[in-house]
């Protein structure tokens, strides 16, 4: 495999988002046309994907680098790799080894855990991650794709007096606060490590100026200055919008590849099809450092608790 620019090629997989990208060695370093062609391509195709990598953690770091500061591995995970604390290791039996053989039954009732189905990371953060940079190491034979969901296609895909009425809307994120079950220990972990930010529904994206939908299903608890029963029918609607099938691209994972996309852009849909197979699927992630999300307006997103999400972030333990 080699790194030059002209052998690598750019291929759309979708509609709307996603493209394959092959030709170039992830493990090796990029010269700055390289950088700047995934760049390009990342911001056009929302989310990249790249087969038959073969990366560690160093590498994996040293590639996410090329694109922006990393944030320290997850808001609440206390022990990444040793000597990597970029790495966010996703492996269910991780999970499990560290909160008991329940864990995976208690994720299913928590709308802010990974596992919950539609989300953009760390969106509780008023700095949300700009990207997300993800390589397979163990997946399994059957199972376990990722699906991914254009935000800028779904904006503007509302008719035009919606768009009106979305761009002066503000809603709250939150990782963590919501009634827990006794001796839930994780959500214990989430609540001691609170995320709590207030974003505009639409943001502007700071790089191709593309207006996105700003709301999840997995962080985003109500729209603000809207009655409880207001909001829930907004959030339905825009929820619905933003899962259309034509707005989504799905990826097959094997060993060695590598998934980059758009936080501020896209949402994706963690696999659910895995939960009655005794299967192994270890993953890895690096996370770019977001900046504040700002809407048509001009008004930018407000912390409301814990702190910004930065490589320097720390994980309160008791």
């Amino acid at each position: 495999m080699t790194s030059t620019l002209n052998a690598v090629s750019v291929r759309p997989v979708a509609g709307l988002i996603g493209a394959d990208i092959s030709g170039v060695d992830l493990s090796r370093p990029l010269g700055e046309e390289i950088v700047e062609l995934i760049g390009n391509a990342l911001h056009e195709y929302k989310v990249l994907f790249f087969r038959d990598q073969d990366l560690d953690h160093a590498s994996q770091i040293a590639f996410g680098r090329r694109f922006g500061e990393l944030t320290y591995a997850h808001p609440h995970d206390d022990a990444p790799p040793g000597g990597f604390p970029e790495i966010f290791t996703i492996d269910p039996r991780r999970y499990e080894e560290r909160y008991g053989p329940d864990f995976t039954r208690q994720a299913r009732r928590r709308r802010y855990s990974y596992f919950s189905g539609w989300h953009t990371d760390v969106t509780a953060a008023v700095n949300p991650p700009s990207g997300s940079i993800l390589r397979a190491e163990v997946v399994p034979e059957r199972g376990g794709d990722t699906t991914w969901t254009n935000l800028v296609a779904a904006y503007e895909g509302l008719s035009a007096p919606l768009r009106s009425f979305v761009d002066g809307l503000r809603a709250e994120h939150r990782y963590g606060g919501a009634d827990r079950p006794a001796g839930d220990a994780y959500a214990k972990r989430v609540d001691d490590n609170l995320l709590v930010a207030v974003h505009p529904v639409v943001r502007v994206h700071p790089v191709t100026g593309e207006r996105a939908l700003f709301v999840n299903p997995g962080f985003t608890s109500h729209v603000v200055d809207l009655s409880p029963s207001e909001s829930k029918a907004v959030l339905d609607l825009l929820y619905a919008e933003i899962t259309r099938p034509e707005y989504t691209v799905r990826f097959r994972w094997e060993p060695g590849s590598v998934a980059f996309w758009d936080n501020r852009a896209t949402a994706h849909l963690a696999p659910r099809d895995l939960e009655h197979l005794d299967v192994e699927r270890r993953l890895h992630r690096v996370t770019l450092v977001g900046d504040v999300p700002v809407g048509p307006d001009g008004r930018a997103s407000e912390l409301v608790a814990g702190k910004p999400f930065t490589a320097e972030h720390t994980v309160k333990v008791g």
